[in-house]
């Protein structure tokens, strides 16, 4: 395969991954909290089926390709189920099969999350020094793209959606990725797998105390992305952003990803990660005091940017 081809397989690759979690994952919130009139509670526990489920999938799925089936195969098949769940979970209304339907389609989602990255990681050597870089730009290009095609769906529907179709979106990326994964280059089972539990050699990172102190950071600053996923399509309605309108408002903050990750390299050896990590978390910080203040609305619209900027400061760089 020609390095250009490569490039190009996974490129598309990764921009379907995310465009298929983008579509759902920053509004699904307000459907269910608005039209579906479900609790904070039960929103919670139906986006947290994903974080349940990544505790577990990509252990199994991690073994299942190391040993007997190849990574393409294994993304179709993952990618296929997901879809057809996906758009099941359209149909329904109820707390309870919402939560079985979202639980199972994340079983099928979760592990396809690190099976991207290590197939690219498997191939990448192949594309030649700086090249990675261009293939992971196709991540927040995907996740934005994803909002604005929803936007402009809604404002194409003769009537105002109650949100399912974010999730449909999300089911028709999938059902394309999947057949995509078909085009992927081999990535054969290495026919053996070391250890049947691989995290507990990364354990033994934590005697280093600044990688354990670096590790209690990163959990607590984490933790507050819960509330942006599953707060903001819903007070962006609640500060007057139209329904139709907030999948692109969204979209802001992947835009100022990509144009964070052009800058990175300069902006680090300006900083160093020290210092870059505590920007990203200050600009966190800013963010929500301009959602705190709720007026002008253009100053929390315009104030998701500072996600994306600290999402690449402090994420992406970590």
């Amino acid at each position: 395969m020609e390095w250009w081809t490569l490039y190009i397989s996974l490129s598309v690759m990764m921009f379907l991954q995310y465009a298929a979690w983008g579509s759902w994952a920053p509004v699904l919130a307000g459907r269910l909290m608005g039209p579906l009139k479900m609790s904070g509670k039960q929103t919670g526990w139906i986006y947290g089926t994903l974080f349940l489920a990544s505790i577990v999938m990509p252990l199994l799925a991690g073994q299942i390709v190391d040993r007997w089936v190849a990574t393409q195969w294994y993304l179709a098949g993952a990618h296929l189920a997901a879809g057809l769940l996906m758009l099941l979970a359209s149909r329904q209304r109820r707390f309870v099969p919402m939560m079985f339907v979202m639980g199972a389609y994340s079983l099928a989602f979760s592990a396809t999350i690190p099976l991207t990255t290590s197939l690219l990681f498997a191939h990448v050597g192949k594309l030649g020094e700086g090249i990675t870089f261009w293939v992971f730009v196709w991540i927040p290009v995907g996740w934005t793209l994803a909002g604005l095609g929803l936007t402009a769906w809604r404002r194409r529907a003769k009537k105002q959606s109650e949100g399912q179709d974010c999730l449909i979106l999300a089911g028709i990326v999938s059902l394309v990725m999947a057949a995509f994964c078909l085009l992927l280059p081999n990535t054969p089972p290495k026919g053996t797998s070391p250890d049947a539990v691989p995290f507990l050699d990364a354990l033994s990172l934590l005697k280093d105390s600044q990688f354990l102190l670096f590790m209690v950071i990163s959990l607590l600053v984490t933790m507050q992305l819960q509330f942006y996923f599953l707060g903001t399509a819903p007070f962006l309605e609640h500060v007057g952003v139209s329904h139709k309108n907030v999948p692109a408002a969204m979209s802001i903050a992947q835009i100022a990803q990509i144009v964070a990750m052009l800058v990175l390299g300069v902006v680090l050896a300006g900083m160093g990660y020290r210092w870059l990590f505590v920007l990203g978390i200050m600009l966190w910080v800013v963010m929500y005091v301009c959602y705190a203040a709720e007026k002008p609305r253009w100053l929390v619209v315009s104030s998701m940017a500072l996600h994306g900027l600290a999402y690449t400061f402090f994420i992406n760089l970590g």
